[in-house]
């Protein structure tokens, strides 16, 4: 792992993006070859999964729900506090992805976690969760706004949303939000898109929305072999209560 396997990294993000005729199959064309490396890559790219672990806490006896899994490596942020949970279910369309996060399970021991290959704007656990997370996810679903109303459905009242993602700022955001420059909005905008990634100014306000707000965080991070480039991402955690609006349909 190191500068060999980057390069392999980028070689497929800019010549061989996701091919295929629906999103489940696009999804594995493009994570199949680098399953097996792609935690190396992603971990200096992808910050404040760890700090957003930490945010919600760990629900005693809960059932966490990872929509956007991948490979399982957020299990890890619980670090012995896995035990004190009921179950984990680690949710991704790229059966490659959670072959990785089989691996995980088994060279951790842990008997709580499980796997499963599912649409994040459908699947439902077969009870209510404590929480429900996103890291990283939301700007691969194409239909993020009815995976937000999913986890909105699977959460028992009480219950936590989490999310960890890129984004760029409304144009005109809301009195206390951060503005990008118009610069700033298309060149993340266009950087991202070209592998199917869609950071969206519309993520905040619709969680905010959907949920009374506990946390938000917006931030940047540095971006390998990009060394002036700072991407911007948001931290948000959020509770269901008796207030928050129910979506107005269900998304199937």
């Amino acid at each position: 792992m190191g500068l060999w396997t980057d390069l392999k990294i980028l070689y497929r993000m800019v010549f061989h993006p996701g091919r295929g005729q629906d999103h489940a199959s696009r999804m594995e064309s493009f994570y199949a070859p680098q399953a097996a490396y792609y935690d190396s890559f992603r971990r200096r790219l992808l910050k404040g999964r760890d700090d957003l672990w930490q945010a919600i806490g760990v629900p005693e006896n809960g059932l966490w729900v990872d929509l956007g899994a991948g490979t399982g490596a957020n299990a890890e942020y619980f670090g012995d506090n896995i035990s004190r949970l009921r179950k984990v279910i680690l949710v991704d369309l790229s059966p490659s992805l959670l072959a990785v996060a089989q691996e995980r399970i088994k060279s951790h021991g842990w008997t709580n976690v499980e796997t499963q290959v599912a649409d994040a704007t459908v699947f439902q656990p077969p009870e209510p969760a404590d929480v429900v997370t996103f890291s990283y996810s939301l700007t691969m679903i194409p239909d993020w706004f009815a995976a937000i109303d999913n986890a909105w459905r699977m959460l028992k009242p009480g219950g936590k949303i989490g999310v960890v993602d890129f984004y760029v700022s409304r144009k005109h955001p809301a009195p206390g939000m951060k503005r990008h420059g118009a610069c700033a909005r298309l060149f993340w905008t266009f950087w991202f898109n070209y592998d199917d990634v869609f950071p969206s100014p519309d993520h905040i306000p619709f969680l905010q929305r959907r949920f009374r707000q506990i946390l938000l965080e917006e931030r940047r991070a540095k971006v390998p072999y990009l060394p002036l480039a700072r991407a911007p991402y948001y931290l948000f955690v959020g509770e269901k209560t008796e207030e928050s609006p129910a979506p107005p349909y269900f998304s199937a």
